[in-house]
Parts: C-alpha cells; sequence; structure tokens
C-alpha cells in the first residue's frame, strides 16, 4: 500500500460511508414514510479532522458534515514478521446545525443511526490487511452556538486491524 496506514483505512471507511450500502441509503431505511433529514452530498463528507469552529470560519461548510478521521495508530507486532501489525483507532464524526433547537438532536441520531448501520453491515475483511470487528463507541456533544446558529455533535470511534508487510 502507496499510502501512509492512516489514510489508507480513512479512504477505505469513506469508501462504505459513501458508496451505494452507505449513509444516505441508512438513512432512507430509517425512516420510511416519514420525513427524512437531508442526504449528505459529497461536499458533505471529508476526510479530516477539523473542530467545527475552525470549519466554519475557513470555508463555506455544508450541514450536515460528516469528518472521517484518524486518531491514534498502534503498532502493537503482533504478527512479528510483518512490519504492521497493529490497530488504527479511527472516528467518524457527524455534525448538524440548524436555526432552531427542535429537533436537532433527533435528526443527528438519525445520521448516527445510519453510520452505526454502515459499521454494523461492514464487519470482517476490507482488504489489503484491514479488517473490522464490528465494535464502536458512540459519544453525542452538548447543542453549542455555531453553524447556522446551533451546532451538534457525535462522534463514532471503532478500531480498525491491520497486518502489513
Amino acid at each position: 500500500m502507496s499510502k501512509t496506514i492512516g489514510s489508507a483505512i480513512s479512504a477505505k471507511v469513506l469508501q462504505r460511508i459513501t458508496g451505494p450500502a452507505g449513509v444516505n441509503s441508512g438513512l432512507a431505511a430509517l425512516t420510511q414514510g416519514s420525513a427524512a433529514p437531508s442526504p449528505f452530498s459529497p461536499a458533505q463528507v471529508r476526510s479530516q479532522n477539523v473542530a467545527p469552529d475552525v470549519a466554519d470560519r475557513s470555508n463555506t461548510t455544508q450541514y450536515p458534515s460528516l469528518n472521517v478521521y484518524c486518531e491514534k495508530i498502534t503498532n502493537s507486532l503482533a504478527e512479528k514478521f510483518r512490519s504492521f501489525s497493529g490497530t488504527v483507532q479511527m472516528a467518524i464524526e457527524l455534525r448538524h446545525s440548524q436555526d432552531r433547537l427542535d429537533g436537532l438532536q433527533d435528526s443527528l441520531e438519525l445520521y448516527a443511526d445510519a453510520a452505526m448501520q454502515v459499521l454494523a453491515a461492514n464487519r470482517g475483511d476490507w482488504g489489503d490487511g484491514a479488517f473490522y470487528t464490528g465494535e464502536y463507541q458512540v459519544a453525542f456533544g452538548a447543542v453549542k452556538h455555531g453553524g447556522k446558529n446551533f451546532i451538534q455533535t457525535a462522534k463514532i470511534t471503532f478500531e480498525m486491524g491491520v497486518s502489513k508487510n
């Protein structure tokens, strides 16, 4: 693999998030017959770790937004003759913003549920020495001032096993 491990795994996560069975199809399935929150466009999905206030000031951020990034790489040398054999801790950070508090958390929870469905459906071997066991954690942040007036974030963290020569 020619990319760094963190970037390569981020690209694999993005493929699954934006693919045909990705977050947008999960949103549609979760909201059958009811008012669905707006789906993600390609401009709203990034491989970037940036704070919400910095993103708001630096460019025209569209909400909801989804950021995928690597938080931590651990080479535990579980397989002794591999150059890398360990874990990569990944994060999917969802941000939703609107001008009213009503429904903000409900919409964010739908986006988080759709992302969790993508992870649950993709347990196993992801190719190129990467595998996902199915574990994840979700943390919801408090509503803050920002974005379109109010902003709230949800962060899904999970570990990928990686084995490379």
